[in-house]
C-alpha cells in the first residue's frame, strides 16, 4: 500500500563526494584559466585606473620578508592594491592585498611616477656624461689623453627611454 510519503534512498555518501568534486571542478577551471597556462607571464600588470601605475614590488626574498618593505614603498609613494580591485589576479575568496611570489602589486599616481623617471633620466644622462669627460682623447679633464688615433677611445652613445605602455 502506498501511502505518497515514500522516501527517495538517500544518495551515498561518495555520489555526494564525486558531486562535490566535479562542481569544485568546474570552478577552478572558470575562474582564471590563464593560471594554468604556463605561456602567460604571471607578473603582467593589469591596466591601472585613470591617473594611476601599478608595479610590483618585492616583498619576499626567497621567503624571507624584507623589513624595509613598507618603508621603500610608501617613501616612493607606492601602495598595495587590494584583492577586490583585481579580484581574477588572485584565487577565489582571497581577501587582502594580490601577492604573487613574493611580489605586490603597488599603485601611485601616475603624475609622480613621470617625475620619478625624468629625474632617473636625468641621472643616467649625467653619468654618461661623466664618462664621455673622463675619456676625452684631448686631454680635457679626462682620464685618457692620447691623440694618436690608433688608441684613442672610440665611444659612441645611444639613449633608450622608451617606458613599456600600461
Amino acid at each position: 500500500m502506498k501511502t505518497g510519503l515514500e522516501l527517495r534512498p538517500a544518495p551515498s555518501k561518495e555520489e555526494d563526494s564525486r558531486a562535490r568534486a566535479a562542481k569544485r571542478a568546474a570552478e577552478l577551471r572558470d575562474h582564471n584559466n590563464a593560471n594554468l597556462d604556463n605561456s602567460v607571464d604571471k607578473f603582467a600588470v593589469p591596466p591601472a585606473p585613470d591617473g594611476w601605475t601599478y608595479e610590483w614590488k618585492m616583498k619576499m626574498t626567497m621567503g624571507w620578508e624584507d623589513p624595509s618593505f613598507h618603508n621603500r614603498t610608501a617613501s616612493g609613494g607606492w601602495e598595495p592594491v587590494e584583492t577586490k580591485r583585481h579580484p581574477e589576479m588572485m584565487p577565489k575568496g582571497a581577501s587582502g592585498v594580490i601577492e604573487r611570489e613574493g611580489m605586490v602589486l603597488c599603485e601611485r599616481p601616475e603624475e609622480i611616477t613621470k617625475e620619478r623617471q625624468a629625474l632617473d633620466r636625468k641621472a643616467a644622462r649625467d653619468q654618461v656624461m661623466i664618462k664621455q669627460g673622463q675619456l676625452d682623447p684631448k686631454g680635457r679633464g679626462g682620464i685618457i689623453s692620447r691623440e694618436d688615433a690608433q688608441i684613442s677611445p672610440k665611444v659612441t652613445r645611444d639613449y633608450n627611454f622608451s617606458v613599456p605602455e600600461q
